[in-house]
């Protein structure tokens, strides 16, 4: 009598095969947790100190704000405004008006010197700087016998003389005389007289006759 066979009766069973998912053994998961807590704890260490550090060097690189700055050396002193003592003698109405017309052109400042006031004949004298270099209109003509050590300054013939250790220039070849008291507390060189000799020029007439001495500088 013939039986009948199943097919997987007489195939041989194949092995079952299952796709897993590759998984991180168990025991790997300590070392991994250690290494993010110790770089935790770094980072919550640093960055404390950057912060001082940072601190620090900007403490060292702001000016300190209760210093003020530092006095400079060269500072300009005070300026000084009293008026200087000045007499002032009657003058001619000729002399008067020649006066008048220099101080008019007179410059604000006399090599660097501010001008001052005068405590009289504002109209026939001027002074400049600490100590105050100075200038009278309508003084004594020098007389000529005297007349040795000249100086030819901006086309103005200025008689140089030394008294109480300051020097005096006088014009000698102006209509109306001019002189220039320069101090002992200011440079003795008759350069003083340079600008002043070009208003002279534009506001007192010259003589018609002057020294040889003026006509040889």
């Amino acid at each position: 009598m013939a039986h009948a066979t199943r097919s997987d009766q007489l195939e041989p069973r194949r092995p079952r095969t299952e796709e897993t998912e590759t998984t991180q053994p168990a025991t790997g998961a300590g070392p991994d947790r250690t290494t993010r807590q110790a770089a935790l704890w770094a980072t919550l260490v640093a960055v404390p100190l950057t912060v001082l550090v940072a601190l620090l060097v900007i403490g060292q690189l702001s000016p300190d704000p209760t210093g003020g700055p530092a006095p400079h050396p060269t500072s300009a002193a005070p300026r000084v405004t009293a008026p200087v003592q000045m007499a002032a003698p009657p003058l001619a109405e000729r002399p008067a008006t020649v006066c008048r017309a220099l101080m008019s052109r007179l410059p604000a400042t006399l090599r660097g010197l501010d001008q001052r006031p005068v405590t009289a004949g504002p109209e026939q004298n001027a002074a400049f700087g600490d100590p105050a270099v100075a200038l009278a209109c309508g003084v004594a003509r020098p007389a000529l016998a005297d007349v040795t050590d000249t100086w030819m300054i901006n086309r103005v013939c200025w008689l140089a003389e030394h008294d109480n250790g300051g020097l005096v220039l006088t014009t000698v070849d102006r209509e109306v005389p001019v002189r220039l008291t320069v101090p002992a507390g200011q440079e003795q060189t008759v350069q003083w007289a340079a600008p002043v000799s070009e208003t002279l020029v534009a506001s007192v007439p010259s003589l018609p006759d002057v020294p040889a001495s003026c006509a040889a500088g």
